[in-house]
């Protein structure tokens, strides 16, 4: 078997070489003009922002702090603004249903326009109309009409007086009204003269009044008629000055608005309803006191008004909106209401735009998390969307919680391109459980996490280092710096041949960076001064690493680092907290004794082990099976434990430790406590990567500086792992000075080999491993094991 060597220090590191740069600063590179990295996603965008079919929305994949929402809106903003300014969207009163408001689309800045000129025109006739009907013209018209009936009233009032005095009859006016008297020579007869008169006379006299009653009765039984129609033609004089002077008004704006017919419609219905309510105009306003203070009231006309939702004019090209707080009502709009007299009430001038509204013929920016978050948002966007049109409907409306007197506006016609921002998490989810969502979202933009790190990659960051310096006001950065910044990046991502484009991190690297160069009162920010922000940025965060390191340099947590020990190993895990992850050496142990095959995963039997732990334990029962008991069975019982530890344990990289104490434990032969191994490992015995490699060899390396170093430490690693590895300096210094080893192997034998200082040994064509060897030991106590297992199984028969 071949001898593994430990890794040579170069390969530990794949530094980043300054002079591959030709410029001293960042101060000398330009502004990066593409997006590095980002092909796919950027042509997923490009693609879903330009098709317009309905359903063609985008959702934008990536872990937070890609900077994916700049990207996106850096590249919507360019193209938008080529694109022509969406319409004005205003509501207008519904004269002849005002419960049911109307919408009006008008071209982009007319509907401020309109609603100007619309105040403007109230506020003339709210000066005007009063003046004009106190004016003569006015007063003589009406007086012209009352003057005509007055003499139609005389006349028919002298037509019955002459008719009465052929009868020797008097009409006579009294407070009361009308009253008919007999007569003689045009003077009322006395009642006692009246009594004088002859039976006959008397006859005639009662039959003449009686006549001339039914006559004064059937005159005025008309006045109130003619009263009805002397008002009405007063009105209609009114209304005929209310119309000249509005149809004066409106018709310059029917010039002006003569290409929009529902425009001319909405003039119209203004013209017609102003003659109808002439009379507000004539109110004069009111004066109120109040607790000693005159306040005055006056008439508002808001049913006159133009309630302009949305008016985009002010920038040109099509708008876009981001809204960080998309609660139901932010993107559909809602109506308000205000309390009069402990009621509320509402109108058409009450109804406030929704996100919806303002990105309407442009693009909507929204978090999905957020969205979710909010009751009935998600429902409500995807109604409009579905529907291609915005309703405004309150919650308490919807679901009959509220009983206020409410409007129902007329919908809004919806042209919107909606992107999503959010995490793989929540588009996997909304594919899988909403059958909607693939409708509506149909283009997926996925932003890559890491691009190749090489010579070209090099230079693009740089330019991205100094795009982001300038963006954010920072000092330059000299080459070396540069490097560092692209070996941490590297190092961010966990891969010595990848960078990351995990914007946020970059970004508030060269913050603090700056600020440290600052502090030094330099003009350029060095390498130092990115190496003191990655430092502090440590600092902030390993309080709990530093207790955890204390506690086994104390002894609390068990770990050893010197001697060998049969069937314990040092394995190595992972706690991440806060973004911050550091490795905890683990001790891991393993017991064997005569048994049925079980094989016991003690954090599984008190389920503190997950899914994934527990399937790699079960590889190493297949394993060993295989091994070691393919033509005879297992008669063995083990149990694997990871002391003192009291939380869950998840995920398959310590299998392979785990696999060296059980063969340790078998072949009594004791493991090195200087080395700490990790890897997961197959049925077949190949051992496979493991994530965090850098913080599980830094973690097992801060422990043997501290108790000192002896040249014998190290830690075993995946080979498929050597490509991730970007150690610290002092991890790669102590390498190599020789005070510290890091080992790469393909298979559980080359593990154990170094671990136990034992050749593992290769299997012949007997089927039989060499004397001495590992294996060897391993399977010749799994035989012994197997002879007793047969032996109590004849013993029982007997």
């Amino acid at each position: 078997m071949t001898i593994i060597s430990p890794l040579e220090p170069q390969r530990l590191y794949q530094a980043c070489n300054p002079e591959q740069f030709t410029f001293q600063t960042t101060a000398e590179l330009t502004d990066l003009a593409e997006i590095i990295g980002q092909a796919r996603a950027m042509d997923a965008v490009r693609f879903g922002s330009g098709i317009r079919h309905e359903g063609y929305n985008l959702f934008v994949l990536g872990s937070p702090g890609m900077g994916k929402h700049s990207l996106v809106r850096q590249f919507l903003e360019e193209k938008a603004s080529k694109e022509p300014e969406s319409a004005d969207w205003c509501y207008i009163n519904n004269f002849t249903q005002p419960h049911k408001p109307k919408m009006l689309r008008l071209p982009a800045g007319k509907g401020e326009e309109l609603r100007m000129q619309m105040e403007r025109v109230v506020d003339y006739l709210r000066s005007a109309i009063p003046a004009l009907f106190e004016s003569e013209e006015y007063r003589d018209r009406v007086n012209a009409i009352q003057q005509e009936y007055n003499e139609l009233q005389e006349r028919d009032i002298r037509q019955l007086g002459e008719e009465a005095e052929k009868k020797e009859i008097v009409l006579l006016r009294t407070p009361e009204g009308f009253a008919l008297a007999p007569s003689r020579n045009r003077e009322v007869i006395p009642p006692e003269e009246y009594d004088k008169l002859p039976q006959s006379e008397k006859e005639r006299i009662e039959a003449a009044i009686t006549e001339l009653q039914t006559h004064l009765e059937k005159m005025l039984s008309h006045l109130p008629q003619r009263r009805r129609e002397r008002s009405e033609r007063i009105k209609q004089v009114g209304r005929d000055i209310m119309l000249s002077t509005v149809e004066h008004l409106l018709n310059e704006l029917r010039v002006i608005y003569a290409s929009l017919p529902d425009v001319l419609d909405y003039f119209d219905a203004v013209q017609q309803d102003m003659v109808a309510h002439v009379d507000d105009f004539r109110k004069p306003d009111e004066s109120v006191n109040v607790s000693g203070m005159t306040v005055v009231t006056h008439q508002t006309f808001s049913n006159y008004q133009i309630n302009v939702l949305t008016s985009n004019h002010k920038k040109s090209g099509a708008p876009i909106v981001s809204e960080d707080n998309p609660i139901y009502s932010n993107l559909i709009g809602r109506v308000e209401h205000i309390a009069q007299l402990g009621a509320l009430v509402t109108n058409f001038m009450l109804i406030k735009p929704g996100a919806l509204h303002r990105a309407n013929g442009g693009y909507l920016l929204l978090d999905v998390r957020k969205v979710l978050l909010q009751p009935f948002a998600w429902e409500g966007l995807k109604r409009a969307l579905q529907s291609s049109k915005i309703h405004i409907e309150s919650l308490g409306q919807i679901y009959s919680l509220v009983s206020t007197v409410s409007l129902e506006p007329e919908a809004i016609p919806l042209d919107v391109k909606v992107v999503l921002f959010g995490d793989r998490l929540f588009y996997y989810l909304l594919q899988a459980y909403d059958p909607e969502f693939s409708e509506l979202f149909k283009v997926a933009a996925d932003f890559e996490e890491t691009i190749e790190r090489n010579a070209e990659s090099h230079l693009l960051y740089a330019q991205l280092i100094s795009t982001l310096s300038r963006k954010e006001g920072l000092l330059p950065y000299d080459r070396y710096a540069v490097a560092r910044v692209i070996e941490h990046s590297a190092r961010l991502v966990g891969d010595s041949e990848k960078l990351s484009m995990h914007m946020r991190s970059i970004a508030d690297l060269l913050r603090e960076a700056d600020y440290w160069a600052r502090e030094a009162g330099q003009d350029v920010v060095r390498v130092n001064d990115v190496q003191q922000a990655i430092d502090a940025q440590v600092r902030r965060q390993d309080r709990i690493r530093d207790r955890l390191y204390e506690a086994i340099m104390r002894g609390t947590l068990m770990i050893d680092t010197q001697g060998g020990v049969t069937g314990q190993v040092n394995g190595l895990s992972v706690i991440e907290l806060g973004g911050f992850a550091f490795a905890q050496p683990t001790r891991i142990t393993a017991t064997t004794r005569f048994g049925k095959g079980d094989l016991i995963n003690v954090e599984r039997e008190v389920k503190l082990s997950g899914a994934i732990h527990s399937k790699g334990v079960l590889i190493l029962s297949a394993f060993l099976a295989a091994r070691y008991a393919r033509n005879q069975p297992l008669a063995l019982s083990a149990s694997i434990a990871f002391e003192q530890t009291y939380g869950m344990i998840e995920g398959d990289s310590a299998s392979l430790a785990e696999l060296c104490a059980l063969l340790s434990n078998l072949a009594m032969v004791p493991i090195n406590q200087s080395l700490a191994i990790t890897g997961s490992v197959n049925q077949f015995g190949q051992v496979q990567a493991i994530g965090a490699v850098n913080e599980k060899i830094e973690g097992f390396f801060d422990i043997c500086a501290a108790r000192g170093m002896t040249g014998a430490q190290g830690v075993l690693i995946p080979t498929a792992n050597v490509q991730h590895l970007m150690l610290r300096k002092n991890v790669v210094e102590a390498v190599a000075a020789g005070n510290f080893r890091i080992y790469a192997v393909e298979n559980v034998d080359q593990a154990i080999a170094l671990l136990t200082g034992l050749p593992a040994g290769e299997v012949d064509a007997n089927d039989q491993y060499p004397e001495g060897s590992v294996n060897y030991l391993v399977a010749t106590q799994l035989t012994e094991l197997t002879k007793i297992s047969k032996s109590l199984q004849q013993g029982g028969k007997n």
